[in-house]
């Protein structure tokens, strides 16, 4: 069994077809064909059914690929920490990201990490909070930011700090009227029980959390539309359709003509726990280290200035 062999299967397993995996190894198709087949003969056992149209992984193929992903880690850690012990400051960390939330919070922290640190390379993957734990369950992502509370089990984080949670109405709502004349009155989530909302789609870390403080005052959302994108939604609230729940770093950012009014709720005032969060075990490289540390010390600058309230 060689190395490039486990390569060749866990392409052919992520494409489900020979041409693409072929291309994206740049190989000729007979050759991956030839290799998959000398390894089969090998093992003594077919790890894909293949037919005209689909290629699908065996019982054994899937044991196969799920070994084989555990020894391709192995071998990338062991890379990363014999690059560590040489002392080479260059290196290559993958980082997934929300992107609203990275948007606002990623250039503060991306030109401070290439200031201290021009020769690592950082890849960044934007996705759904999610699909983002799974890409760093599966090591795709090397970490990833995300908010609390983490549904996949195998992922470890570390702390980065709370960003409360704002209430967005339109500028002439009843609230909005209320807090202009009466700033002392508090909001509680109860009074919003009547209230149309405007939320985030299914996938995303902040919807589920919207859903949960609502449940937790006491009543379920009354949901009148739903977007993928949290500056969307904004807009959308500053024109009446709606009210919405927004982090506290996004409701800062006033990038449209469609300004909602933000105001805060009443004690205990919600917060969500921002996190940089990394598979169970992985061996966390100098690099992976480092951004997390200069993630760390931006966020301790924005608190210092004032950005966030509660951190």
């Amino acid at each position: 069994m060689e190395f490039r062999q486990l390569q060749y299967t866990l392409q052919i397993a992520a494409d489900k077809n020979f041409s693409r995996a072929a291309e994206k190894l740049h190989i000729a198709q007979p050759s991956l064909s030839q290799q998959l087949s000398k390894l089969e003969k090998e093992l003594g056992v077919l790890l894909f059914q293949r037919n005209t149209s689909t290629v699908e992984l065996t019982h054994a193929g899937a044991s196969f690929v799920e070994h084989a992903q555990k020894i391709m880690d192995a071998v990338e850690q062991l890379r990363q920490e014999m690059s560590d012990i040489s002392q080479l400051r260059k290196g290559k960390v993958v980082v997934g990201s929300m992107p609203i939330t990275g948007s606002h919070l990623l250039p503060r922290v991306l030109p401070a990490f290439k200031e201290s640190y021009p020769d690592i390379e950082i890849t960044l993957m934007e996705d759904s909070s999610l699909n983002l734990e799974k890409l760093t369950a599966s090591g795709k992502a090397d970490l990833s930011l995300l908010s609390l509370p983490l549904v996949e089990p195998s992922l470890s984080w570390v702390p980065l700090g709370e960003e409360r949670i704002d209430l967005a109405v339109p500028p002439q709502h009843h609230l909005a009227l209320r807090a202009q004349h009466h700033p002392a009155e508090p909001i509680s989530l109860q009074e919003l029980r009547d209230e149309a909302f405007i939320v985030l789609k299914k996938g995303q870390g902040f919807r589920k959390l919207t859903f949960d403080l609502c449940r937790e005052a006491g009543f379920e959302p009354n949901v009148v539309f739903e977007s993928s994108n949290i500056e969307t939604i904004q807009s959308l609230v500053a024109t009446g359709m709606g009210v919405t729940l927004v982090p506290h770093f996004i409701a800062r950012a006033k990038r449209s003509e469609f300004i909602p009014v933000f105001l805060p709720l009443a004690e205990p005032v919600p917060s969500r726990t921002l996190v940089v969060a990394y598979r169970n075990g992985r061996y966390l490289s100098k690099a992976a280290e480092a951004f997390i540390q200069t993630f760390k010390e931006v966020m301790d600058v924005l608190a210092s200035e004032g950005v966030k309230d509660k951190l």
